[in-house]
């Protein structure tokens, strides 16, 4: 009985493990993808404006313009900026309605990891309630320890807060002379 509970217990941290892994990673890259299409919608909305000012621009020079062949060059070039700006127009909206749909998947996705997260830290708490119980400690995990300063740093600080202390010691004698002086002065 015993070797079935330590299966199915085994079983159901692996699946916990890979529910969480499984989340952050579709968070993640349904977070970069949100960022990537946010950063297409600019730029195809900059080379649209970019391209609306520049047709703007060469719509008033061909107002102006009185010569046949500078009509027809300016014409050529309206129309291929019409049609840049047309196709950035539809990138950018191509992109919006994507990053819609990525945002909502994202949504759900964050739902998902937090339940997850949730469901880890309930199954980790039920973990240590059993351990007590039972009196079986749990597995130590490896953790990082953080290496200790040398014993000289130890020293120098002291001696920095030392000196600061004697600064503070010699500053509230200076202001009890002060007040003293200002004393005898208002007595005479």
């Amino acid at each position: 009985m015993t070797k079935e509970l330590d299966t199915q217990h085994k079983t159901l941290e692996k699946a916990k493990k890979e529910l969480v892994t499984a989340a952050t990673r579709a968070t993640k890259s349904l977070d970069r993808e949100r960022k990537k299409l946010t950063r297409d919608i600019k730029s195809a909305s900059g080379r649209s404006k970019k391209a609306r000012e520049q047709l703007a621009k060469k719509t008033e020079r061909l107002a102006k313009s009185t010569s046949a062949k500078v009509k027809r060059e300016l014409r050529a070039q309206i129309k291929k900026l019409e049609k840049l700006k047309e196709t950035a127009t539809a990138e950018a909206k191509e992109s919006r309605a994507q990053l819609k749909l990525v945002r909502e998947d994202l949504a759900s996705a964050r739902i998902h990891m937090k339940r997850a997260l949730h469901l880890d830290k309930a199954l980790s708490a039920i973990d240590k309630q059993i351990a007590k119980i039972t009196g079986r400690k749990k597995k130590a995990t490896k953790k990082k320890v953080a290496k200790k300063a040398p014993a000289k740093k130890a020293t120098a600080k002291k001696k920095v807060a030392k000196k600061k202390v004697a600064k503070k010691k010699v500053a509230k004698k200076r202001v009890a002379k002060k007040k003293t002086t200002k004393r005898t002065a208002r007595k005479k």
